[in-house]
């Protein structure tokens, strides 16, 4: 049997950021490793996923997802290898998906566990395109927006983990249109020669209402809103009358310290009979088997594609999420700690 390690290291929040992040609110910190207890497994993470979501859980405040706690290790997805087990369901060489990211060796309950198959596809694409991400875009586009063959879309931040598969998706199932918004040419270029969008546009070009209008001259059914702000406002004033949009994140104010202005035009929704709603991923559990049967099956068929960011090494932790809040990552923003 091979020895266990003795210590490991982990990522602390040391102090909560205000506006943008700050090296110095963040600490990584060596602490002690043992043998798993009854019920409980040790796993050496190979991938830890960081996301947008995880910026508001740095503040104090109540929210769908506990804050994280000061002076303790941040958690969040992450896909290992079992090194040492204290439950009769899993082995030691399984891998496995589970919620305590931003370390490298993890103590898990076993019941907050799940077995993955590196045969079907990366162990990187649990934390993404067959994770967190990729649900949240099946479910957003399907669940909540109610999209329908014939619609067409719009996607902020689509070069993104979540708006890259929308699009790709609302392409598989007959969208008539599917635009895109990206921060930068070469990522306005990966949405129309790669993913298959038919239009999309670079936000930092012009007005979003201007550049959207223009590539959807006929207005859109769908908007699935990863951005909030300028965007929101120029997707309610395109939308059709009853029209749908998913608001699954606003990057865009995560870091505001003021208030961020709504949209100007809300009166709009009346008129147009819109309907707006916001989404949770685990809220939607129950799709769980029918998108990965549906998402594994176009991956293998080459039908979907999907890019990842990966920056090695547990010490980028940092500079992996703060380059996420900046945009430059396409695709899943991954940690890779297998070197």
């Amino acid at each position: 049997m091979t020895a266990l390690p003795t210590t490991g290291r982990s990522w602390h929040l040391v102090a909560r950021p205000h506006g943008w992040p700050k090296a110095e609110d963040f600490a990584l910190r060596e602490a002690p490793v043992s043998a798993p207890a009854e019920g409980r497994i040790l796993v050496r993470n190979l991938h830890f996923s960081v996301d947008p979501y995880m910026r508001g859980r740095m503040n104090d405040v109540k929210s769908y997802v506990p804050p994280f706690q000061l002076d303790e290790p941040m958690d969040g997805g992450a896909v290992g290898e079992v090194i040492a087990s204290g439950d009769e369901r899993f082995a030691v060489g399984d891998h496995v998906l589970h919620g305590l990211g931003w370390r490298e060796y993890a103590d898990v309950n076993a019941k907050h566990a799940t077995k993955v198959d590196a045969s079907l596809a990366p162990l990187s694409a649990y934390l993404g395109v067959l994770g967190m991400t990729g649900l949240t875009a099946y479910a957003g586009l399907f669940e909540v927006a109610s999209f329908k063959e014939g619609d067409a879309v719009f996607v902020s931040g689509a070069a993104g983990a979540v708006g890259s598969q929308v699009g790709q998706m609302a392409k598989l199932k007959g969208a008539s249109r599917v635009i895109g918004s990206a921060g930068s040419a070469e990522k306005v270029k990966l949405l129309t020669e790669e993913y298959g969008f038919d239009a999309a546009f670079n936000y930092k070009d012009g007005p979003v209402a201007e550049q959207l209008r223009e590539a959807a001259p006929d207005g859109i059914e769908v908007y699935f809103d990863n951005v909030g702000g300028e965007h929101l406002e120029a997707a309610i004033g395109s939308l059709n009358v009853h029209g749908r949009a998913t608001i699954c994140g606003m990057i865009a104010q995560y870091n505001n310290t003021e208030a961020t202005p709504g949209p100007r035009n809300m009166a709009l929704i009346i008129g147009k009979r819109l309907r707006l709603q916001g989404v949770l991923v685990g809220d939607h559990a129950a799709l769980q088997p029918q998108f990965v049967k549906d998402v594994s099956g176009w991956i293998r068929s080459g039908e979907l594609k999907y890019n990842e960011t990966v920056v090695e090494g547990i010490e980028n932790g940092y500079d992996a999420f703060v380059g996420l809040l900046r945009g430059e990552n396409t695709g899943k923003m991954i940690v890779s700690l297998t070197r």
